[in-house]
């Protein structure tokens, strides 16, 4: 069951039906959880009960790391009673933290790791044991996610925040179907203070549900996997295509990864509105800003704020001098990288955003010292300068994401400069199997920058918003639209492979 379905529309009307008809809240967060239940069954079955137990274990962890010191001991060792107990609350701390990367990394980096070692020692055995761990071992899809949310509540908790007893509660927050695959990340306690104040929505919010997920399917079906055609074919013949050929499946490509990824989270935020939550924002139109930085403020946004609150400002953030600084953004993003998959592909996406990031932060330092820097930064050369060096940062170090395989990757950079196509290229790809041509399809990509930034004038610049009478008019030409003009075969979220 995919969120893009029938079948996910006859499942979440039947969950609506049955979640508003009961007034209890704990009735609400049962039917909540067995349909979280339900819907990853439909998936991949055999690992519920992995993320039952991870999310008992995340549980009882947070409760270990939240329980009160004993005060009950003499006032002259109540100074040393406490520094035990802030050491022993660290120890139960790193133990949740291990304990969720072991299983992130026991079930994406294994083969990577084994492949690696083969490679470097020449190790046949090596690579036997990561093919026989690839064929049998097929990670839970959203594990990186679901990793990554137990590691930020339990940080949480260790800072202050309290630890929960109610493990329906946790469960329901942590299983909650509409983020559990991909996201957006979320943390639990401002999902708990919602739960607190359950109601069924009204009509402008029902609308606003409908509407995102209408939204979403056209971004999902109506486009991006449209887009996905085109890079398919052109980068699994990358060896055949032209200089050309390359740049339009790498900008392509980058389109398609954000309409797919934000079609995926409006169709989340869109059910989640239905049920009374109201998930975190992922992005904000990304590729019309100026700034590498602004740039990872803008996109995948709830990936960087947990970047920035629980590895940039443990690291030392901008509080270590400008060097310290520049090392810890680069760190930082190679997490990242590494995180995003289990490639040497990721890796280098991760440190080329890190050096960028470096970059940018020593160019800021120096603009401020300058005030000719400055004002030509804010003119509006300086800004569509620093927009086009921004996004073509942005979409060149795409290529490492989508073949993270550096051989296929370095032949596509090796050759976006100066290479002519094979001469049946053109007829294969362009005029038999998408019967489009390249110009059209380079203007489609142009269209679709066009309509962003006319969007984001409208609703950023103007404070205009569609009605909701309006919307919710568009939402069935929207959804009939999509499900008319989508492929006959749409590929699954890309998101689903992290």
């Amino acid at each position: 069951m995919t969120f893009i379905s029938i079948l996910y529309g006859l499942f979440l009307l039947s969950v609506l039906g049955i979640y508003w008809s009961v007034n209890s809240r704990s009735l609400r967060l049962w039917i909540l959880l067995v349909a979280s239940l339900v819907f990853y069954s439909s998936l991949q079955i055999q690992y519920v009960p992995l993320l039952l137990m991870i999310s008992l274990v995340t549980f009882y962890i947070g409760r270990a790391i939240g329980a009160p010191m004993d005060w009950r001991v003499e006032n002259e060792r109540w100074q040393f009673a406490q520094q035990d107990w802030d050491r022993r609350r660290l120890k139960v701390l790193w133990l949740g933290i291990i304990l969720n990367l072991l299983l992130l990394l026991g079930f994406k980096y294994v083969p990577f790791v084994l492949d690696s070692i083969g490679g470097w020692f020449d190790l046949p055995v090596a690579f036997d044991q990561a093919s026989w761990v690839r064929t049998n071992l097929i990670a839970p899809l959203g594990i990186s996610f679901f990793s990554f949310e137990c590691i930020a509540y339990l940080v949480d908790v260790y800072r202050g925040a309290p630890a929960t007893h109610d493990w329906l509660k946790f469960f329901s927050y942590k299983l909650f179907f509409a983020k559990l695959i991909s996201g957006p990340i979320t943390r639990f306690h401002p999902f708990a203070a919602q739960i607190q104040t359950l109601k069924l929505p009204a009509s402008t919010q029902v609308t606003e549900g409908l509407w995102l997920i209408a939204c979403g399917a056209v971004k999902k079906l109506l486009i991006a996997d449209h887009l996905a055609t085109v890079v398919n074919l052109i980068f699994g013949n990358a060896e055949r295509a032209g200089s050309a050929d390359l740049w339009l499946a790498t900008f392509a490509y980058g389109f398609q990864l954000y309409l797919d990824f934000s079609g995926y989270v409006d169709v989340a935020r869109g059910s989640a509105i239905l049920l009374g939550f109201d998930l975190p924002q992922n992005f904000n139109f990304p590729y019309l800003c100026t700034s590498i930085a602004d740039f990872w403020r803008r996109w995948h946004m709830t990936l960087g704020e947990w970047l920035r609150n629980y590895l940039y400002f443990p690291l030392g953030g901008s509080r270590q001098g400008l060097k310290r600084t520049c090392l810890n953004l680069i760190i930082v993003m190679l997490l990242a990288g590494i995180w995003h998959g289990a490639a040497w592909g990721f890796v280098l996406w991760g440190v080329l955003h890190g050096i960028a990031l470096a970059v940018h932060r020593l160019m800021d330092v120096l603009s401020k010292r300058s005030s000719h820097l400055q004002s030509w930064w804010r003119s509006i050369p300086g800004t569509l300068l620093a927009w086009g060096m921004t996004q073509l940062m942005v979409f060149t170090s795409w290529i490492f994401f989508r073949l993270p395989n550096l051989r296929e990757s370095g032949l596509v950079v090796q050759r976006l400069f100066g290479h002519p196509a094979d001469i049946q290229f053109a007829q294969r790809v362009y005029v038999e199997a998408l019967q489009i041509d390249r110009l059209h399809i380079a203007l489609i990509l142009g269209l679709l920058t066009a309509a962003m930034a006319l969007i984001y004038f409208v609703q950023k610049g103007l404070k205009l918003q569609l009605n909701w009478s309006v919307k919710i008019l568009l939402v069935p030409l929207c959804l009939f639209a999509a499900w008319l003009l989508a492929p006959n075969e749409a590929p699954p979220y890309i998101y689903f492979d992290f």
